[in-house]
C-alpha cells in the first residue's frame, strides 16, 4: 500500500479517475439503450431485442461498479495475513 505522500496522491489520483471513467460509462450505456428501445419501439415492438443489449452490458456495467466503489485496496496486514496462512499450509 502507499508509504508516502507521493504513493498516496498516484493512488487517489487512480482512484478518482476510476469514478470519472465509471459515471461516463453508465451516460453512455443510458444513452446508447435509450436509442435502441426507441428503434424497437418505433419498428413495431416485436420481440424486445434490445433486451440483449441492456442485459449484457448491463452486467459488466455491475462489474465496473463492483471494481470502482465495492472493492478495498490490499493493504499490507492483508498481504502478512495470507502469508501467515501461507506459512501454516506447509
Amino acid at each position: 500500500m502507499a508509504e508516502n505522500e507521493e504513493d498516496l496522491r498516484e493512488v487517489a489520483l487512480k482512484r478518482i479517475k476510476k469514478r470519472r471513467d465509471f459515471r461516463t460509462h453508465v451516460v453512455v450505456y443510458s444513452l446508447v439503450n435509450i436509442f435502441l428501445w426507441g428503434i424497437w419501439i418505433v419498428t413495431g415492438t416485436g420481440f424486445p431485442w434490445p433486451v440483449f443489449v441492456t442485459g449484457g452490458w448491463g452486467i459488466g456495467l455491475l462489474l465496473d461498479a463492483r471494481e470502482t466503489y465495492g472493492d478495498r485496496p490490499v493493504t499490507e496486514q492483508d498481504v502478512q495475513a495470507e502469508i501467515e496462512r501461507l506459512k501454516q499450509q506447509r
